[in-house]
């Protein structure tokens, strides 16, 4: 009974102990295995100390680290975390026990501003000396590339005691070459009421080789270097005692994510080639989820990537299955146009496909054609279908409203073939288009003037020998033919290699404090609709949100539009009028960006337009359909009651299926009238608005106007476009007006949101035949035209309109 007594006498004594003590080690002895302050070298230790640091880890990583055998407690420790979420413990002997102390580590936020919170545990080879539970709280602030703080808040749970430590980094050069850092630590439990603080610098002279001193409030000091090999790195650490006398080492292995290195910088192996072998449509933006299609914006950015890596030495693309106007195809030629500057090499694969293509592949040093493969060379043209007599045969009858020139857009409705002034204009158009491919096309092929003019209108269509006969292509084969290419290109086996892999997606988060600027890059796409195509309800509000948001240092609006309501056009328009005194607005014109989509641009600070692209057709017209004579084929009659001269304007049948109205009459002499003037005082209106955009580039806006469309190369001269290039342009600009410099990296933010997934690829298949019917462009055409029944228009005609639907 008296041993059950004194056993029971202990085991409360070791309980009370331990009740009394905090479970909270003090801060430099628990972070023992750091270089330097949590904030001021690379990740800390992972969320162990500060799990705010989580949101700068780009890729998982794995730490190991133990100090070596003249260190008594035997202490090691293991670091593991993905993006956002971490686990660390460290296991050491204390006075014949182990103990373990453990934490689980979560983060939110981004590279300016985060936090973070961690769980943290011990066991013990005794369990009556566990200790309780941790809650750690942290954050981090770097509001420039040149200062980081941090600060966390460790409370034990059940037991007394908290910690409040805080961390200060400055870098001077505004990099990863100089660090200076501190911190200091109110430690408050029962065992231990003391400040401490620490203080020291990191110097990276070269990529990866870290040297790194520190120096305690106890007059005891650390050094030590850290080695990178890129995915794995090394470190290590000498201790000194408050006597500085040398007391032990620590030594660390990392591995998984990339780091900078000498190696990569200095010895880069020049045997990669970036593959580029993804069939499908070159759209504008992708959904959220299930969708991997390739976009514009991506494709620019990968190959821009590529000129950059050192260890790339080419790019082999596989063109099978593409598809996308030949404006994205022109962007993505200049790109790669660009690319080879860097002394750098471009393979293109071609199987079939038209001039556009094949403009798009001559850039390349080598062309491999599939044998079988065929391609034309058909030269352009511009063609309409006219839909007049259709339009008799059904009974209905069409009122064109047209007082300018060029302004051709209800030709399809009104004629059965083009105007003259229409074929004016269009035949300018493609004989621009020829202009440029010819140029081009010669040039990297190395074929005179009267060689292509032969190639176009004698030969035509090429199969895959007589396209190498005629020295189209360099060699015949499947895309497997790349590899032998790459292999004979590098003296190697050859090193096909995804964008992904690339150094400039795989750099870590750390050479640069702080979220880089943001440029937005604002979508108009489509026709100009309230709540279809670029939706300028909701765009406007994207517009408005970019310019009041002091992260976004420029707005790029991307138009891809041939014009349409003049309200939705006019709607984006003043937005970018009024974000105009706030940030630098610069326009890039796609495909088409004519009529509406010209008033779109019309008051950004720079135009950005391909050669290729149409643009201008300042003007607005308008148009009638009205019954005559279907509504009696159908056996369907109208009655009304009305009050008011005009009441019945408009009135008439509705259409079975389209559910759209069409008018019982046409307009009378008067009522036409007044729709004339309508739409010449909006045209009136229309050229002032431009003039007053553009009036220290293009002074006298009529003599260009009247709805003529002009090319990119023709706006240039005419003063309706700024500069001839593409979207990267456009961005470039942008940079360059908000002070940014051309080499810095920055955030590119995409408006309006695609959406979560693509809800079309997923709608049950007996809804095919209803959509194909509904969506027939003749059907589209008059569900267009009777929505907008009697509305002047500023637009282009509605085949452009299909163009953008492709596009986007």
């Amino acid at each position: 009974m008296k041993r059950f007594i004194a056993i029971l006498v202990i085991t409360l004594g070791i309980y009370s102990a331990a009740a009394a003590q905090s479970a909270i080690t003090p801060y430099h002895e628990r972070n023992d295995f750091l270089l330097a302050s949590p904030g001021a070298l690379k990740y800390g230790l992972y969320g162990y100390d500060n799990p705010a640091m989580l949101s700068y880890l780009r890729h998982p990583d794995l730490l190991v680290t133990w100090n070596d055998g003249t260190d008594p407690t035997h202490r090691w420790g293991l670091f593991a975390a993905v993006p956002n979420f971490g686990f660390g413990m460290t296991r050491q002997k204390i006075d014949g026990i182990y103990a373990a102390d453990y934490r689980i580590s979560l983060s939110g936020g981004d590279r300016t501003i985060s936090s973070g919170m961690a769980y943290g545990w011990t066991k013990t080879d005794n369990p009556l000396l566990d200790k309780s539970s941790l809650l750690i709280f942290g954050t981090l602030i770097r509001p420039t590339p040149y200062t980081s703080a941090g600060i966390t808040y460790t409370d034990a749970i059940n037991t007394k005691g908290y910690e409040l430590a805080g961390d200060i980094a400055i870098r001077p050069f505004g990099n990863e070459l100089v660090t200076a850092f501190a911190d200091y630590v109110m430690h408050r439990t029962p065992q231990l009421d003391e400040d401490m603080w620490s203080a020291g610098v990191a110097v990276e002279a070269v990529p990866g080789v870290r040297i790194i001193g520190r120096y305690f409030n106890t007059e005891a000091f650390t050094l030590g270097v850290q080695f990178s090999l890129g995915h794995a790195g090394v470190e290590t650490k000498a201790h000194y005692s408050s006597e500085q006398k040398y007391t032990y080492n620590s030594y660390g292995i990392r591995l998984g994510a990339y780091d900078r290195n000498v190696i990569d910088k200095f010895f880069p192996c020049k045997d990669k080639f970036v593959e580029m072998n993804q069939p499908g449509d070159i759209s504008y933006q992708r959904y959220t989820l299930f969708d991997d299609s390739q976009v514009l914006i991506g494709l620019i950015e990968d190959i821009e990537a590529a000129k950059q890596d050192p260890s790339v030495s080419g790019i082999a693309i596989n063109t099978s299955g593409w598809t996308t106007d030949a404006e994205k195809l022109w962007e993505l030629r200049e790109k790669l146009k660009d690319f080879k500057t860097a002394g750098k090499k471009v393979f293109i694969f071609i199987d079939r496909g038209n001039i556009d293509l094949y403009h798009f592949a001559s850039i390349a040093d080598k062309i491999v054609m599939d044998p079988m493969g065929t391609f034309f060379l058909e030269g352009y043209r511009m063609g309409r279908t006219f839909y007049k007599g259709t339009l008799d045969k059904i009974g209905l009858g069409f009122d064109e409203w047209r007082f300018f020139k060029y302004k051709s857009a209800n030709e399809a409705l009104s004629r059965d073939k083009m105007s003259e002034a229409d074929r004016e204009q269009r035949q300018k158009i493609v004989d621009d288009w020829y202009k440029i491919a010819k140029s081009d096309i010669c040039e990297s092929r190395h074929l005179t003037s009267e060689q292509f003019d032969r190639l176009i209108n004698n030969e035509v269509v090429f199969l895959a020998q007589q396209a190498k006969e005629n020295g189209l292509v360099d060699s015949l084969g499947r895309w497997d033919k790349m590899k032998e290419l790459v292999k004979n290109e590098t003296g190697s086996d050859g090193n096909l290699v995804n964008a992904g892999t690339l150094l400039k997606f795989k750099q870590p988060y750390d050479s640069r404090w702080g979220e880089p600027p943001q440029i937005a890059v604002i979508y108009a796409l489509g026709e100009c609709d309230m709540d279809e195509g670029i939706t300028a309800r909701k765009l406007v509000k994207d517009f408005e949100s970019a310019a009041d948001d002091p992260k976004v240092k420029a707005i790029v609006l991307r138009v891809d539009s041939p014009g349409g309501d003049a309200v939705a056009s006019d709607y984006i328009a003043e937005v970018m009028k009024k974000a105009k005194g706030k940030k630098p607005v610069i326009v890039s014109q796609g495909y088409v960006a004519g009529s509406g989509g010209y008033w779109l641009s019309m008051y950004a600070d720079t135009i950005v337009a391909a050669p290729r692209t149409i643009t201008g057709s300042i003007g607005v017209i308008g148009g009638w359909i009205y019954n005559k004579g279907l509504k009696d084929s159908l056996g369907i009659s109208t009655d009304y009651v009305k009050v008011g001269d005009h009441a019945d304007l408009g009135f008439g049948m509705t259409l079975p299926l389209i559910g759209l109205t069409v008018p019982d009459r046409n307009l009378t002499i008067d009522e036409r009238a007044r729709v004339e003037s309508m739409i010449k005082t909006m045209y009136k209106e229309f050229v002032d608005k431009v003039t007053a955009g553009r009036k220290d580039k293009c002074s006298d806006v009529e003599p260009i106007a009247q709805g003529r469309v002009w090319s990119g190369l023709d706006g240039k001269q005419n003063g309706l476009v700024d500069v001839l290039g593409g979207l990267e342009t456009a961005i470039n600009i942008a940079k360059e007006h908000a002070g940014i410099p051309k080499c810095q990296e920055v955030t590119i933010v995409e408006l309006p949101k695609k959406g979560l997934f693509n809800f079309d690829k997923i709608m049950p298949k007996f809804f095919s035949v209803e959509t194909k019917v509904l969506n027939d462009p003749v059907i589209e055409l008059l569900k267009f035209r009777l929505k907008h029944n009697g509305k002047p228009l500023p637009m282009l005609p509605l085949e452009d309109i299909e163009m953008m639907k492709q596009s986007k």
